[in-house]
């Protein structure tokens, strides 16, 4: 999982051979591959640090897989490696990529924290045409903000995930619902009501995140699918089964609520993901084709991901 804060010098969570490594990362840059295949290999390469994991997940981001480059991004976030910073920058000043992959660029440069990112999400938060975009930078400097005054964001999530903001301090389901629906708030701000409602987890919480699915802001609406989806409450699948199926709704969206209905995994949901899994959106289509992939692994009791042991036998390729 995520290394502390801004550091590239932390020790990996796994090791595993060169020949291993090696195998991981051509096998992502594999077009041939499925594209559950190659996200297999990317959510297990989140899991190393060095410069083999950490060039071909930036290498990942240029892919012409939207949904396979942004979630490289975000690996790198998850990572908080300082090394990724220069490509990172450059993703996100890059306006020939979709803006899903320019938003997680800045939500890992927000997720690593340092002070010298500050300036780069400035310039974007100003220059960017895509609204998701700058607000996501928005969000990125409140945390670096926030890093710097207090330790809070510095805590490891109960969900083991680098949250784009600390969750609010409040207690009150009442006032967090009152803030995370207040369209006059800061998107940190309702970030954070959104993950100390997550966090809170009680019925009472789930019922007011759900209801900020009918946010304006499509970047909100997507952190609520994710969290609903780490969640994974039975009671937000009518929800998350509208999102997917509405075809204006913004594809970053509906790709969580698909995500989110793969966690809740009853028989409606698998029947949508295999129904979108035709989508015409590839974003959406993936997602869906992903999540189908995952299931059938929990299924037969394996692990999505590569399973890393000190000295592995290289994994032998299935067709």
């Amino acid at each position: 999982m995520p290394s502390k804060m801004g550091s590239c010098d932390a020790e990996p969570s796994f090791q595993v051979s060169p020949e291993t490594e090696k195998f991981l990362c051509e096998r992502l840059l594999d077009k041939q591959q499925p594209i559950s295949e190659r996200f297999r290999v990317l959510f297990s390469l989140r899991n190393l640090y060095g410069a083999a994991p950490r060039n071909a997940l930036i290498q990942a981001t240029r892919d012409t897989s939207n949904l396979l480059a942004h979630e490289a991004a975000f690996a790198l976030g998850q990572m908080q490696d300082v090394e990724a910073i220069p490509a990172l920058e450059i993703i996100l000043n890059d306006m020939s990529l979709h803006p899903i992959v320019r938003h997680e660029a800045a939500e890992a440069l927000g997720a690593i924290g340092l002070e010298r990112n500050v300036p780069l999400l400035k310039k974007s938060l100003a220059s960017d045409p895509a609204q998701e975009v700058r607000e996501t930078c928005e969000l990125a400097l409140s945390r670096i903000e926030e890093v710097r005054n207090t330790s809070a964001v510095s805590k490891s999530s109960p969900f083991l995930s680098v949250d784009p903001a600390a969750p609010a301090t409040c207690s009150s389901v009442g006032e967090l619902r009152e803030t995370l629906l207040g369209e006059e708030k800061s998107m940190y701000e309702r970030y954070a009501a959104l993950f100390a409602l997550r966090n809170i987890g009680e019925e009472e919480a789930t019922s007011a995140i759900v209801e900020s699915l009918s946010a304006n802001s499509a970047l909100l609406r997507h952190e609520v699918a994710y969290v609903l989806g780490q969640l994974q409450n039975k009671k937000a699948s009518d929800a998350l089964s509208e999102i997917l199926r509405d075809v204006k709704e913004h594809p970053m969206v509906r790709h969580e609520a698909a995500e989110a209905l793969d966690s809740i995994a009853d028989c409606q949901c698998i029947a949508l993901l295999e129904e979108f899994a035709k989508d015409p959106e590839p974003i959406v289509s993936q997602s869906c084709e992903v999540a189908l992939s995952r299931l059938d692994f929990e299924r037969s009791g394996k692990s999505f991901e590569y399973l890393f042991m000190q000295t592995p036998q290289v994994p032998q390729p299935s067709y």
